[in-house]
């Protein structure tokens, strides 16, 4: 804390150093957290890719797949 805190005081009778300890800590417990094992399995799937170990596919190869397979679908509800 940088004694920078005068400001916190919502009501005249609040201690602005209470204040702005109690928003500091309770806006660390707002943020979305991840928990650890899916941090690590998002890390394996990076390296699995960059391993060569997963075969990745261009996002144009996927489209012009999807717009063969559905587009005659798409086309007659036009």
């Amino acid at each position: 804390m940088t004694s920078n805190y005068e400001g916190y005081a919502l009501l005249k009778d609040d201690d602005p150093y209470e204040q702005c300890y109690e928003w500091f800590w309770t806006s660390i417990n707002l943020d979305e957290t991840y928990p650890k094992e899916f941090l690590e399995y998002l890390h394996q799937m990076v390296d699995d890719i960059d391993s060569g170990k997963v075969k990745t596919y261009p996002i144009e190869d996927v489209i012009k797949e999807l717009q063969d397979l559905v587009g005659d679908l798409i086309k007659e509800e036009d």
